[in-house]
């Protein structure tokens, strides 16, 4: 399984944040949602006035979200997307409730200093279940286009879920497992999250170590700025080593994928 584990983007050093973003709560339920042009908006505004508390810089350094995110691809994450609108704000900013189909950043339950990326499945109330690497939300089976499914064969608790686990789990999915499963489906608590990997099949997450608390989430991937082909070990510190500075000095142009380069990151829409 593969953690999506990100690091501070050494390249954009302004951005490397030391402390914890603020709790923040869910936006109103009626809030607009974000369209094409107020998403081009946010971004050039993040991109011109962004300092460390609107944006940040991450690097993707592996692969539990291909094909969506992609190792080397390099992310500005959106830090206003989930804040809490206040009568002014709300007319100015397009805040929104983080919605199932979403890409979140937000810190590693098991372990803070850490970041993950995710999609989120299942939203608070929602019910979960998966039969044959088909995820279902009360009771409907979902259209996932985005997912992709690498190995050919059925693994008993990650394709079936809930389920026997058959490999240690972390005490947040052990916890997930005695107290929020209801006839055979896990119940999202309230201020809580559901998260997998796009990679289904080579995800570290929320099957493994539970629910994403409403108060870890940074924000979400805005645009791709730079995306570079190069392995996870060049990229899994958050300082540039010897050997990533060669590959850089060699092969920047041959290995930069010119064609990834600004491209906006959205959600899918799950109903």
């Amino acid at each position: 399984m593969n953690e999506e584990n990100l690091n501070a983007s050494p390249l954009v050093q302004q951005t490397v944040v030391t402390e914890p973003p603020p709790v923040i709560d869910e936006a109103p339920p009626g809030d607009p949602p974000r369209g094409t042009i107020a998403e081009w908006t946010v971004t050039i505004l993040l991109l011109l006035f962004g300092t460390t508390t609107l944006i940040q810089a991450f690097v993707i350094p592996t692969g539990s979200m291909e094909d969506t995110l992609l190792i080397g691809d390099h992310l500005l994450v959106d830090k206003l997307a989930y804040a809490p609108s206040g009568p002014v704000s709300r007319l100015l900013l397009p805040y929104s409730a983080v919605k199932r189909g979403d890409i979140i950043v937000f810190r590693y339950p098991v372990d803070i200093r850490q970041t993950f990326v995710k999609r989120v499945v299942g939203i608070p109330g929602d019910r979960i279940r998966i039969e044959n690497k088909q995820v279902s939300i009360n009771g409907v089976k979902v259209n996932e286009p985005y997912k992709y499914h690498k190995t050919d064969y059925m693994d008993s608790y990650r394709d079936n879920f809930p389920g026997d686990p058959n490999v240690q789990l972390y005490e947040p999915a052990d916890v997930m497992l005695r107290e929020h499963v209801k006839t055979g489906e896990i119940v999202v608590p309230d201020k809580a999250y559901f998260a997998m990997g796009d990679n289904r099949d080579s995800s570290l997450d929320s099957r493994y170590w539970g629910f994403v608390p409403r108060d870890n989430i940074i924000g979400k991937p805005l645009i791709i700025y730079w995306s570079y082909d190069a392995p996870t070990e060049h990229l899994a510190s958050p300082t540039i080593g010897f050997d990533h500075l060669k590959d850089l000095a060699f092969n920047f142009f041959r290995k930069t994928r010119w064609k990834r380069t600004f491209m906006l990151i959205r959600g899918y829409p799950v109903k």
